[in-house]
């Protein structure tokens, strides 16, 4: 019982420790709070790699929260916000990366190694299918056979 008590009191000191960031920006429409959580959502943080910007404690992503903020205070339009920070911190932000000459691996990439994949699946069922059809070819016919026993008994 007494380890129980340990436990619960280390868990309850570790999770005191973790604090969330909680950003308390004022909007003056429910809009322009509608607008700023859906650009947190689809932004990600360049440090944190697979996390949007919205649930990352880093300070870069802080950052990009305020320039958010910001911007949307000066009135700039979801798309030329979106491309501020793109060109700050490149295509990564981004969780759909346009399609362009860096990214056609990205987006085609596993079409092309799919197809790959089937393509050699194919080639080997058919090399199995060609070999299988030469034995079969190679199997003597009954008349050949037949000639091939006399032939074999007149040696022994």
């Amino acid at each position: 019982m007494r380890r129980f008590f340990y436990a619960l009191g280390l868990s309850l000191v570790c999770l005191s420790t973790a604090q969330a960031s909680i950003d308390t920006y004022e909007f003056s429409t429910q809009a322009e709070r509608e607008r700023y959580r859906t650009l947190v959502e689809e932004l990600r943080c360049p440090k944190c790699q697979n996390q949007n910007i919205a649930d990352s404690d880093a300070p870069i992503a802080m950052d990009m929260r305020d320039e958010i903020f910001k911007k949307l205070e000066q009135g700039e339009s979801n798309e030329q916000i979106v491309e501020f920070l793109v060109d700050r911190y490149g295509d990564f932000v981004r969780y759909k990366p346009p399609v362009n000459k860096n990214t056609l691996i990205l987006w085609y990439g596993p079409g092309a190694f799919l197809a790959f994949g089937f393509l050699m699946v194919a080639v080997i069922v058919l090399r199995r299918r060609r070999s299988v059809r030469a034995e079969h070819d190679q199997q003597l016919s009954g008349d050949e056979e037949n000639r091939l026993s006399d032939i074999l008994k007149q040696y022994k």
